[in-house]
């Protein structure tokens, strides 16, 4: 009769059947009536006894089974899915998997242990990975008389980079070369290569980075031997080198002396410069300021021109030589004569012959005849003056009609076109009657609806008051509705005023 053989759990294992050997785990299971099965069970005890011994894992384990690995010298069970060790770490040279929260894991590659959370592995120590180290330590450095004394020193790489002492002291001869680059420990903190016979200056790039609320010292120089800028005083007379010194945040005001005698102020960021005084009352003026290219009057503050056209050159009582300057350009207050080609020539309100025309009294300007070409217009266009139905903006399109001379245009290519409403004609014709200037010839700023490209013929558009490029698939139009072609380029789609050619 076969055996049925059941796990602790009672869950069955395996069934062993009469006269023979079951294999399934790595013990052998010795079936009814089977011959010789003594030296079968006692290699079997023997298993047990230890624990399955050798390099290489048994292969047929159960959940709960333990082994022995000879290689690493570890006790070793089965979980039902991997083999765990059951005490000490996970020694391997990348993390393994299938570990529970709190297992070790000894990195042999970098020889660190590490603890593993259930989710990732947290380091343990060492801090340094590999063969150096990387750490803050505890240290005893003897000093220079024979006494221990307790440091703090931060290791980056086994190269020490500072040292915290709570005593200020000298390193002894005995551990000198094990602490290159220091030898007075301070009080506080000690960068590494900041020697005592330096006073103090670090001579490599070994820093503190940040913000300090005071210092002793800056460059190497004490704090007392600068100038604080509230309380500048020198007892004589201070000297600068001819390369001057500079005022502003940026460097602006620069003082100094070039070609070794030329004394030179300059702002070099600004375009001014201005002098100021105290007047009667104690406030502040600006009479003078230096722009580049001109000296000019200044003013009361930085922000205000109410000193403009109030400064003086000279007095009543201090005046000036001779002013010399190529011209003169503004208001003299009396002028007997004008040097016209070199003769001197009186003004006079009659058409009198070698006199400068002046305006009489009406305003007007008497010639005999005026010779003359006028060689440009402020403005662009020739414009002349219709009567209107009421006030139309500059650009608006209008043509003859309404109740008076001209309306808006509301026909698209409407022949009676009159033109377009000036807004700043060089030449207005008519200009006594009341009305609207239409622009009859030149450039002008026109009411367009819809999108133009240069040179597009302009007519009368059906929307009021504006024009409207003529389409490619349009017929030719009437000259007589053409307001124009187009001196510039828009995809708009809707009314804005486009410079035109009328």
């Amino acid at each position: 009769m076969a055996y049925t053989i059941n796990r602790f759990d009672t869950s069955q294992l395996t069934v062993v059947e009469d006269g023979t050997i079951d294999q399934t785990t790595d013990i052998k299971l010795v079936g009814k009536n089977y011959a010789g099965y003594g030296e079968i069970q006692n290699e079997n005890f023997v298993f047990l006894l230890e624990n399955f011994a050798g390099a290489n894992q048994p292969p047929k384990p159960i959940s709960g089974q333990l082994w022995f690995d000879s290689s690493n010298s570890k006790l070793k069970f089965y979980d039902g899915t991997k083999w765990r060790t059951t005490g000490g770490a996970e020694i391997s040279a990348t993390s393994p998997a299938g570990l529970a929260e709190g297992d070790f894991w000894w990195d042999t590659n970098n020889e660190q242990l590490y603890a593993y959370n259930g989710t990732s592995f947290i380091l343990v120590g060492p801090q340094g990975a590999g063969d150096s180290v990387t750490q803050f330590q505890s240290r005893t450095i003897r000093d220079s008389i024979g006494t221990n004394r307790a440091v703090i020193v931060s290791v980056i790489n086994d190269e020490v980079i500072h040292i915290i002492s709570g005593i200020e002291f000298t390193i002894g001869s005995e551990d000198a070369t094990s602490y290159p680059g220091f030898d007075v420990i301070r009080q506080g903190v000690t960068l590494k290569n900041t020697i005592n016979a330096t006073g103090g200056v670090t001579s490599t790039a070994h820093r503190f980075f940040g913000t300090a609320s005071n210092a002793d010292k800056l460059g190497g120089v004490s704090a007392s031997n600068f100038v604080q800028a509230g309380t500048a005083d020198f007892s004589s007379t201070v000297s600068f080198s001819d390369f001057g010194f500079t005022v502003g945040d940026s460097n602006d005001i620069v003082v100094k002396i070039v070609d070794d005698d030329k004394g030179l102020i300059a702002n070099e960021q600004g375009q001014q410069i201005f002098i100021q005084v105290q007047d009667g009352s104690a406030s502040q003026k600006m009479p003078l300021r230096i722009e580049s290219g001109a000296l000019l009057p200044g003013y009361d503050n930085l922000t205000a021109y109410t000193g403009l056209n109030t400064t003086n050159i000279g007095s009543s009582t201090a005046g000036f030589g001779t002013v010399y300057a190529t011209t003169f350009s503004g208001s003299a207050t009396s002028s007997q004569t004008l040097d016209v080609g070199g003769t001197a020539r009186a003004a006079s309100t009659s058409s009198t012959a070698n006199t400068i025309a002046a305006r009489n009294s009406s305003g007007d300007i008497y010639a005999q005849v005026f010779h003359g070409i006028a060689t440009q217009a402020q403005y662009a266009d020739l414009a002349e003056k219709y009567t209107a139905d009421k006030d139309y903006e500059p650009g608006t399109v209008l043509v003859f009609g309404g109740e008076a001379e001209v309306t808006e245009c509301t026909v698209f290519c409407d022949s009676r076109l009159a033109g377009v409403v000036s807004t700043d004609p060089a030449h207005l014709m008519n200009d006594g009657i009341e009305g609207v200037a239409i622009a009859l010839k030149g450039r002008v700023p026109c009411k367009v609806e819809g999108p133009v490209k240069k040179g597009d013929i302009l007519v009368t558009g059906p929307i009021a008051g504006t024009a409207t490029a003529l389409r490619p698939d349009s017929a030719t139009p009437s000259a007589w509705c053409v307001v124009g072609k187009s001196l510039e380029n828009s995809d708009e789609a809707g009314i804005r005023l486009v410079e035109v050619a009328v």
